[in-house]
């Protein structure tokens, strides 16, 4: 019984028809000026309604009412005028200081360049020198019913978007490819990703904690699978993870410089095609027949391995092969291509390290 009552009342409390307050100033303004105009709104319905029902049974036709005869009342049509002006402007008013706020990304603590691909996010702090790439990190049994789904099934991310509390932060919004929309519900906002356009928001979390969001505009096949997480901290907690970020930066950096085995390559490789390639061209590399080509004995792979990184770099214009140039590390690119040329029985033997991607750029 005690287990019952217990699921019922988690049922209700996610079953909320309402907006979130949120936790930055511009949700609790949009969560306050919602529920005035609702209550505006209520009011009218209930004297509207009132007089509707009170006109159809009290001056119905059985009860031998006479209908008034009259054309028109200058005195009625000012006062149904005026009355619905004076709400409008009553509305307009704090509506529109809402909408200026909303739009002034002036005096921002922190810039951050929000960049959509499909289907991951970009993120570059620009006052930090901080890039990163945030991907969906369920996996992939959850997603195919082979295990039970986690508590943050599908909106949990292997790299989330880490800022400070009580700062303003403005965010840069564009995308690599197609439109995509960024939103967090307890932020209070949503922008649109255009590619070649750049939006901006702002936002200043008050509260500690993780707060979770979606791409909210529909982008293609995995656009389900697209998922945002904002983690704020303290001051201090925040400048620490930024020292570790920078940190692991400059140590990529000089790992880039140096000579890398195959084995080394071919395992870090496996986690890249996995995160970013294995969506099109599947895990067994067999592709798609007819929409992703096929990289199991196929000729990109087993090609020249210049026009492997090449395509790997710059995408293909026309297809659904997007430039991996700029979300990868020299890295990352290094070794996928070497275990796309080495995998499923491809074996080429073509080993390519991160100096001859940075050439390549």
């Amino acid at each position: 019984m005690a287990a019952g009552l217990g699921t019922i009342t988690a049922a209700r409390a996610e079953y909320n028809l309402n907006l979130p307050r949120g936790v930055t100033p511009i949700s609790h303004e949009a969560y306050d000026l919602h529920t005035m105009i609702l209550w505006i709104c209520a009011g009218i319905g209930v004297v509207v309604f009132s007089v509707m029902f009170y006109s159809i049974i009290n001056h119905r036709k059985s009860s031998g009412r006479q209908p008034a005869q009259f054309h028109e009342s200058t005195t009625v049509e000012v006062i149904w005028t005026i009355i619905p002006f004076l709400i409008l402007v009553s509305m307009a008013i704090p509506a529109t200081k809402a909408l200026v706020v909303m739009e002034n990304t002036d005096n921002s603590d922190l810039s951050i360049k929000v960049t959509g691909y499909q289907w991951k996010w970009g993120y570059d702090y620009l006052d930090n020198g901080i890039s990163f790439i945030s991907s969906l990190s369920t996996p992939d049994e959850q997603i195919h019913n082979a295990e039970q789904k986690g508590e943050h099934y599908l909106l949990e991310v292997d790299n989330p978007l880490v800022v400070p509390v009580n700062k303003k932060v403005r965010l840069l919004i564009t995308s690599n490819d197609v439109i995509h929309a960024w939103w967090v519900p307890e932020l209070g906002m949503k922008k649109d990703a255009i590619p070649g356009f750049i939006n901006e928001m702002w936002f200043k979390i008050d509260k500690e904690g993780t707060y979770r969001g979606q791409c909210a505009e529909l982008c293609g096949r995995n656009h389900g699978f697209m998922p945002i997480v904002v983690v704020a901290k303290n001051e201090q907690d925040y400048q620490q993870w930024v020292q570790e970020q920078q940190a692991a930066g400059a140590a990529e950096a000089a790992a880039a410089g140096r000579e890398w085995t195959r084995d080394e390559l071919m395992a870090k490789g496996e986690e890249v095609y996995a995160a970013n390639c294995a969506a099109c061209h599947q895990a067994t590399g067999e592709g798609v027949p007819g929409v992703f080509p096929a990289l199991k004995g196929g000729a990109i792979a087993t090609g020249p391995v210049d026009a492997h990184l090449d395509i790997v770099l710059h995408g293909k214009p026309g297809t659904a092969m997007a430039a991996f140039g700029s979300q990868l590390s020299d890295i990352d690119l290094a070794a996928v291509v070497t275990y796309e040329r080495n995998a499923w029985g491809n074996n080429t033997g073509d080993v390519v390290q991160p100096s001859v991607v940075k050439a390549a750029r």
